[in-house]
């Protein structure tokens, strides 16, 4: 196994442990909603702390439900994942684009081009025409 293979499934191996082990764990029973989001544990500390307090601001979209709220956020991840694969995508194959070019252009000046050149030399004459 490669270097850059173990390395991969490493890294696979953390994800799915980040995945599994709160929930193997049974960390967050006992909660109304046990995973919830960082804004919702913000507002809860928030109303209890100072239950006068006034947001500034008010969202301008309220989702129906917490699975709509919850689809959105995904769609939003997988949007922005796609848009930075998109990216890294183009940068590597600009970069090899770039690398074939200079592999062609100093073996075309070092070589003298091979089959190529002679048929370009010999012209037409050598087609039989």
């Amino acid at each position: 196994m490669s270097r850059d293979a173990r390395i991969n499934a490493l890294i696979l191996l953390v994800v799915a442990a980040l995945a599994v082990l709160p929930l193997a764990l049974g960390l967050g029973e006992g909660e109304e909603e046990p995973f919830a989001g960082a804004d919702a544990q913000a507002e809860t500390a928030i109303t209890e702390n100072a239950p006068d307090y006034e947001p500034w601001f008010t969202p301008l979209y309220e989702p129906p439900s917490g699975e709509v709220e919850s689809a959105l956020f995904s769609l939003q991840a997988a949007l922005g994942a796609g848009v930075l694969a998109y990216y890294f995508g183009l940068r590597r194959g600009r970069r090899q684009g770039a690398e074939r070019a200079r592999a062609g252009a100093s073996a075309g000046a070092g070589g003298g081009g091979g089959a190529a050149a002679g048929a370009r030399a010999d012209g037409p004459a050598a087609s039989g025409e």
